[in-house]
C-alpha cells in the first residue's frame, strides 16, 4: 500500500488527474504499479475489456459512477481533483531528488506570502523548470501542461513583490514558461494557443533584455510554420530569428537549420543544403547552449537534416540522417524517438522498403501512441497509406497495428 501512495508524487501522474484524463490516469498509474489490465479492472470494478478500452481511447469516462469508482479503486488523493484550474500548491510539483524539502518548504511560504522573493528561490525555480522539461521529454506535452500551467502561474504571482535585478530574474523566467507552454501547445496541435504563448514570451523576452529567449522563440515560431506547410514564412522567421541581438550560437544555429528546412519545404533543394552547411559548422563551435536547448547537438542536428531530406524526397539520405540521429537519441526521449522514427519510417515507404518501413514503425508505434498524438501517429498513418498505395502488404499489417490502438 505504501508503494502505490507514492505513485501519486509522479508528476504525470498527478497532471493525468489534474486533466481528468482517466484513459492516461489508467495506464500510468499500470505502469507505476507494474499491474495489468485485470488487476485494475478488479480495483475499479471494470471488466479487462472495459479497461482497454478506456486506455485505448475507444471509450471515454462519461458515468460519474464509473470515475468514481476509479477515483475510489485507484485511490486518487481528492487534493488532486479539481482540474487544472484547481489551486495546487508549488511544492506538489516538484519531482523527487530536484527540490530539497527545506527548498520545498521555503517556496510554498514564498507562494503564501510568508517570506519574500529572493535569488536563492529563482534557483529553485530554474531547477523545477529544468526538470518539468526533462518529464515532458518522456511523459508528453498533454500529460505534463497542467503541471506546468500551474507551476507558471504560482511564479507569475509573484511579479508584484521582484524589485531590480529580482524582477529583471523572474520576467526572464517567465519568458521561458510561456516558450515551454507554447512548445507543448504546439506538441498537441493547439495552433492558436501556441501563438498566444509564444507572443507572451516574446514580450517578456524583450522586457528583460533576453535576446536568447526572443530568438528561440521566432526560430520556435519557424518550426510551427513549417509544421503547417509553410515554407517561406518558415524561411523569414529563421532568418529573422538568426539575425536578433543576444542569440546565442546553439540558437542561431537552430534557427539557420530552420530557414534550411524552410527552403526543403519550399522544394529549394541548393538554398536548402547551404543554410544546413552553414548550420552544423554553428553547433559545432558552438560551447553556450542555454539551458532549454538541453537536447540540442549532433545526434539531433543530424536527425533534422533527415526531416529536410524527407522534403526533398531524398529518401535513401533522409533514412541514413534519421537513422543516424536516433542512434545517439537518450531512452529517456520517448516523444521524439516516436517522432523521428515514424519519420524514419516514412523514408523507408518511400524508398520502396515494405519491410524496414514497417519493422519501423512497429519499433515506435506504442510510444506514438502514448505520448505521440497527434504528430508521430499521424505519421504512421500516412506510412501505412504510403504502403497500401503500393500494395504492400505490410501496409495491411501497420494498418490493423494503428487500429487496435486508435
Amino acid at each position: 500500500m505504501a508503494a502505490e501512495l507514492h505513485v501519486w508524487a509522479h508528476p504525470g501522474l498527478r497532471a493525468a488527474v489534474a486533466g481528468e484524463d482517466w484513459a492516461a490516469v489508467m495506464r500510468m498509474w499500470r505502469a507505476l504499479t507494474r499491474s495489468s489490465q485485470s488487476v485494475l479492472g478488479a480495483r475499479v470494478g471494470l471488466a479487462q475489456s472495459d479497461v482497454s478500452a478506456i486506455e485505448n481511447r475507444r471509450r471515454a469516462v462519461t458515468s460519474v459512477e464509473v470515475r468514481q469508482r476509479i477515483i475510489d479503486g485507484l485511490g486518487v488523493p481528492l487534493e488532486l481533483l479539481g482540474g487544472p484550474e484547481a489551486e495546487m500548491p508549488l511544492p506538489s510539483l516538484v519531482l523527487p531528488d530536484v527540490v530539497s524539502e527545506a527548498g520545498a518548504d521555503r517556496l510554498a511560504r514564498i507562494t503564501s506570502g510568508g517570506l519574500r522573493l529572493d535569488a536563492v528561490s529563482l534557483d529553485e525555480m530554474d531547477r523545477l523548470l529544468a526538470a518539468h522539461r526533462r518529464a515532458e521529454d518522456t511523459l508528453g506535452s498533454r500529460l505534463m501542461d497542467g503541471v506546468v500551467l500551474a507551476q507558471f502561474r504560482a511564479v507569475a504571482g509573484l511579479y508584484d513583490q521582484a524589485r531590480g535585478p529580482l524582477a529583471d530574474r523572474l520576467v526572464k523566467l517567465m519568458a521561458e514558461y510561456a516558450q515551454f507552454l507554447a512548445w507543448m501547445a504546439q506538441d498537441q496541435d493547439d495552433t492558436a494557443v501556441a501563438l498566444g504563448w509564444f507572443d507572451r514570451s516574446y514580450d517578456w523576452a524583450l522586457e528583460s533584455g533576453y535576446g536568447d529567449m526572443a530568438a528561440t522563440t521566432m526560430s520556435m515560431k519557424a518550426h510551427l510554420a513549417w509544421s503547417r506547410g509553410r515554407g517561406r514564412q518558415c524561411v523569414r522567421l529563421g532568418e529573422a530569428a538568426a539575425a536578433t541581438a543576444g542569440a546565442s550560437a546553439a540558437t542561431r544555429a537552430m534557427a539557420v537549420q530552420m530557414a534550411g528546412r524552410g527552403h526543403a519545404l519550399a522544394g529549394e533543394a541548393d538554398h536548402a543544403y547551404r543554410r544546413l552547411d552553414e548550420a552544423q559548422q554553428i553547433i559545432a563551435d558552438a560551447d553556450d547552449a542555454p539551458p532549454w536547448l538541453y537536447f540540442y547537438g549532433e545526434s539531433w542536428f543530424t536527425a533534422q537534416r533527415g526531416m529536410a531530406e524527407l522534403q526533398l524526397r531524398e529518401w535513401a539520405r533522409a533514412a541514413e540522417h534519421l537513422k543516424a540521429g536516433l542512434a545517439g537519441f537518450a531512452p529517456a526521449y520517448r516523444r521524439d524517438r516516436a517522432w523521428y522514427g515514424a519519420c524514419l519510417a516514412r523514408a523507408h515507404a518511400g524508398a520502396g522498403e515494405a519491410e524496414a518501413a514497417l519493422e519501423t514503425a512497429l519499433g515506435v508505434i506504442a510510444d506514438a501512441s502514448e505520448i505521440g498524438r497527434p504528430h508521430a501517429w499521424e505519421e504512421l498513418h500516412r506510412v501505412a497509406a504510403t504502403l497500401l498505395r503500393r500494395r504492400a502488404h505490410q501496409g495491411r499489417a501497420l494498418s490493423d497495428a494503428l487500429a487496435a490502438l486508435d
